[in-house]
């Protein structure tokens, strides 16, 4: 996930704690949270996935 799409979530975390949020804005958010949650998953399994127990 890019610079620019965390920014935007932070961005209207912000804002959403201060003036509220529009419909459009929700959905936003919601699609670029979920963006980020797989991409964070997607990570963690690739790490999971490439760890070796040694015994």
């Amino acid at each position: 996930m890019d610079k620019k799409k965390i920014d935007r979530i932070n961005e209207l975390a912000k804002k959403s704690k201060t003036t509220g949020l529009t419909d459009i804005e929700k959905a936003e958010q919601k699609s670029l949270r979920e963006e980020y949650l797989n991409a964070v998953r997607k990570s963690f399994k690739a790490q999971l996935d490439n760890i070796e127990i040694v015994d």
